[in-house]
């Protein structure tokens, strides 16, 4: 017969211990939620494009996954609500008016590839939805650089009908390039893509639906400030130290920070757990990486490209591992060096 233990015995298994009770789930389903203000937002300012554009990204994230899990024959997956996330990112960095073919092409290419082919959620090294949007900028270029007129360019200057069809820093790259001088962004103009009121990705042009729902993440605690701050900061210096040595071929800082996809990056996709880092000294430097690269790219007079967010952000994911190692805790009760004890 097997004694009974001592009442005072206790005994520990491998950790954790304790469990906070977030889930998979709960936190794809704050995503959604904190992404609600910008999908208005996006119905609002671009009517029917954008409800089509969400539909056919999520439906057809939803449907790749769902084929992915069946052709592997692995578990479904889709009550994660991982799917429809990426679908609603990739959505929201799309231009209005772009065919809903190349829609379900950026979706079967971001779920198929850029998630399954690594085994599913946490283990994909690149954000789906951007790795969906490069690949889409690659493929269909035209389409995805071309824009609806707007009637906010028309406040810059009464001779700028031919510029109707440009995003704020499409506009600016291509009077960097031509030499011209750059168009003044007044506080009219700011409050307007602060609000949304401009051209670009229907779920990227207002700063204010964004800032909403990344202080819902924030409060519920699925993301920390680090990366976020970390990149908007690095941004607003470069962009400040820009200005001030050269304010006549470079823009002020709250430009580059209300203009983009800046603040959608920061705030959604750079802080995607999976793919950047886990420790707070590495999220610092992964979001100062981002911010230093997207001003590099967007900055550049020759360079075909006015954005540089999601090539940034793709960028540090590839650096990712390199930062986790290098800003690793050290554990404790371990010698600092591997030098062997006399």
């Amino acid at each position: 017969m097997k004694p009974n233990p001592p009442s005072d015995l206790y005994i520990v298994s491998s950790s954790p211990h304790t469990h906070s009770g977030a889930s998979v789930e709960r936190i794809m389903l704050d995503v959604l939620l904190a992404l609600s203000p910008a999908l208005l937002a996006a119905l609002w300012f671009f009517r029917l494009d954008a409800a089509r554009l969400t539909f056919v990204c999520v439906a057809a994230s939803i449907l790749t996954e769902w084929l992915c899990r069946k052709a592997m024959r692995r578990g479904n997956t889709l009550s994660d609500l991982s799917a429809a996330v990426t679908g609603l990112l990739l959505a929201f960095n799309l231009p209005p008016a772009l065919p809903t073919w190349m829609a379900v092409a950026g979706s079967v290419f971001a779920i198929a590839l850029a998630k399954q082919v690594y085994g599913g959620i946490g283990y994909n090294p690149f954000n789906p939805a951007l790795a969906g949007r490069a690949f889409m900028l690659v493929s269909f270029t035209g389409a995805m650089t071309t824009w609806s007129a707007s009637p906010w360019v028309q406040k810059l200057s009464d001779a700028a009908d031919a510029l109707t069809s440009a995003t704020p820093l499409g506009l600016a790259k291509e009077s960097l390039k031509a030499g011209a001088p750059l168009p003044h962004f007044n506080l009219s103009l700011l409050s307007d893509f602060f609000l949304g009121n401009t051209n670009g990705c229907i779920g990227e042009t207002s700063a204010l639906a964004l800032l909403i729902g990344a202080a819902y993440l924030l409060a519920r605690r699925v993301i920390t400030w680090h990366i976020p701050a970390a990149y908007l900061f690095t941004v607003f210096v470069y962009a400040a130290v820009l200005h001030a040595v050269s304010p006549a071929t470079s823009l002020p800082p709250l430009f580059h920070l209300l203009s983009g996809g800046l603040i959608l990056g920061a705030c959604f996709m750079a802080t995607d757990m999976v793919t950047s880092p886990v420790t707070k000294s590495g999220m610092l430097l992964f979001g100062a990486g981002c911010g230093l690269f997207t001003m590099l790219i967007r900055t550049v007079k020759t360079g075909a490209y006015p954005e540089g967010v999601s090539f940034a952000i793709l960028f540090m994911n590839a650096l990712t591992p390199l930062i986790n190692r290098a800003t690793r805790h050290r554990v404790f009760g371990a010698r600092k060096t591997s030098t062997p004890a006399k």
